[in-house]
């Protein structure tokens, strides 16, 4: 009776670590040529009353092709008519996504060539935080900033994942220059409705946005955050706390999304 009443108190407390970085342990499976799969093995620790026992490594239950054949041929169905209708083909050549955090809203974009064309809208279903980067581990801030996507992962926690290369050089150096040793990791686009730190899309979305990033690839795609529209208000620093640093984070962003959809191209947004 005492085994199993450790064993039952062991399995309930790795039901409250889950989160985010839930996705591990995983297959991260990236689409470029050059990335290696790595498994992340979970390890034991023994605490002084409690012994825990950590949730067996996931199986490798699916592939990006097992994902491709379940839910491609219904995604591409789908995005393929947004894409007629804004005279790209269907897979592009480059796409590129726009998160905006007040607005809840990530707009695909996307070219065969010359500029971006707008797709359509994904209403975002979570994303913890406020406005402002994210600074440190555990602050459940969604990044800001210029990504790449590094990584499917089709054995998610949160249905599937696509992770972001957040920390990237910007991030790296000014965590640097600030003595700030562990600015986080393991942040993703991922289904379901629960963030923390992560753009939560929900199952839908995150099927279609996984599948174009599976065809399109990994190297072909770029990620822009930002607080809120820029087009719509200039993107201000200027709230307490924030470090200095920040008026150049969001001159970054405010240049690459109003390079990617310039205001006289994005009047159709709203759809």
């Amino acid at each position: 009776m005492k085994s199993t009443a450790i064993i039952i108190a062991g399995l309930a407390l790795t039901g409250l670590l889950s989160a985010c970085s839930g996705h591990k342990p995983v297959k991260t499976v990236s689409t470029s040529k050059e990335s290696a799969t790595k498994v992340v093995k979970p390890q034991a620790r023994a605490d002084r009353n409690l012994y825990y026992l950590p949730p067996p490594p996931m199986p490798d239950q699916r592939t990006v092709a097992d994902v491709l054949q379940a839910y491609g041929p219904y995604a591409s169905h789908k995005l393929s008519q947004y894409f007629a209708k804004a005279k790209v083909s269907y897979p592009p050549r480059e796409v590129a996504f726009i998160a905006l955090k007040q607005e809840k809203k990530l707009e695909l974009w996307a070219r065969d060539s010359g500029e971006f064309r707008f797709i359509r809208n994904y209403n975002i279903q979570a994303a913890s935080g406020v406005a402002g980067p994210k600074l440190r581990q555990g602050d459940k801030q969604v990044p800001e900033g210029i990504y790449r996507i590094v990584g499917l992962n089709p054995n998610s926690n949160y249905h599937l994942s696509m992770k972001l290369n957040y920390p990237n050089e910007f991030d790296h150096f000014h965590a640097w220059q600030e003595g700030r040793a562990n600015p986080g990791s393991d942040i993703f686009i991922h289904g379901k409705a629960a963030s923390i730190g992560c753009l939560a899309m929900g199952d839908e979305a995150i099927e279609e946005l996984f599948v174009l990033a599976a065809q399109v690839g990994t190297d072909n795609m770029k990620v822009v955050i930002a607080p809120h529209d820029p087009r719509t208000y200039p993107l201000e620093a200027g709230t307490l706390g924030l470090p200095e640093w920040t008026h150049e984070l969001y001159s970054n962003i405010s240049r690459e999304i109003k390079a990617l959809s310039p205001v006289e191209k994005s009047a159709k947004r709203g759809l």
